[in-house]
């Protein structure tokens, strides 16, 4: 009779070993394609600075104005007055906002001033412009 219990007795163990490799795997992915996806796709051709460093900030807002005059916020067209409602919102809900100001180097001035002077108005304290690094 013990024979007969010890044939009956389930295995319950798990083999975690694949699933661990299938979420290795992922994490090697996302690793690698997180930069290219935070990359943005509109084109702007950046002036270029002797100095800099990056800005890594967990809430930040890129607007971007193309070399046609077109705005960008967070690689969406935008209108003007959008761009100032959307940023007044996030502004409240997060008065430590950064807007980096990536632009095209061929843009007239006045424009970028026309943007700088509205995010002046709203009350951002934290305004960077991107430029790339002289080499």
């Amino acid at each position: 009779m013990n024979k007969r219990l010890e044939r009956q007795r389930v295995v319950a163990e798990i083999n975690i070993t694949p699933f661990t490799d299938v979420i290795l795997v992922l994490l090697i992915i996302f690793m690698i394609t997180t930069p290219l996806i935070l990359q943005s796709s509109i084109k702007v051709n950046l002036p270029e600075a002797a100095s800099g460093k990056p800005i890594t900030n967990a809430r930040q807002i890129n607007i971007t104005v193309s070399n046609d005059n077109t705005v960008y916020l967070d690689n969406k067209l935008i209108t003007r007055k959008e761009l100032i409602a959307r940023v007044r919102t996030e502004h409240r809900e997060n008065p430590e906002l950064e807007v980096i100001i990536f632009s095209d180097r061929m843009v007239r001035f006045k424009n970028i001033v026309a943007i700088l002077d509205d995010l002046n108005e709203i009350g951002i304290k934290n305004l960077n412009i991107a430029a790339k690094v002289e080499q």
